[in-house]
């Protein structure tokens, strides 16, 4: 009979689970923050003088921004591997389409 006590079970290491659900909120605020900063960019933009007296504003030309440096670089790297951001040279990152 086999011993069923023995390591066949993996244990699971809190202090990993707590480090990826850090890593994961930490990603989530990141996207959070580009997306708001691209945003004020291009309304920023959208609102300038020069368009025309009679005009609304024009389009952006905004595609790209420097990332929020709130967050580490390594942040905007893992984003990029994962899709959700793509590198627009020159240390400009712009969000992919979906």
């Amino acid at each position: 009979m086999s011993d069923l006590s023995g390591d066949t079970n993996a244990e699971v290491d809190p202090d990993a689970i707590a480090k990826a659900a850090a890593r994961k909120e930490e990603l989530r605020l990141a996207m959070k923050a580009f997306r708001k900063r691209i945003k004020l960019m291009k309304l920023d933009d959208e609102s300038r003088l020069g368009h025309g007296p009679m005009s609304g504003g024009g389009r952006s030309g905004v595609v790209a921004i420097t990332p929020p440096n709130q967050f580490a670089r390594d942040v905007w790297e893992e984003l990029t591997e994962q899709g959700k951001l793509k590198r627009a040279g020159r240390g400009l990152y712009e969000l992919v389409e979906p």
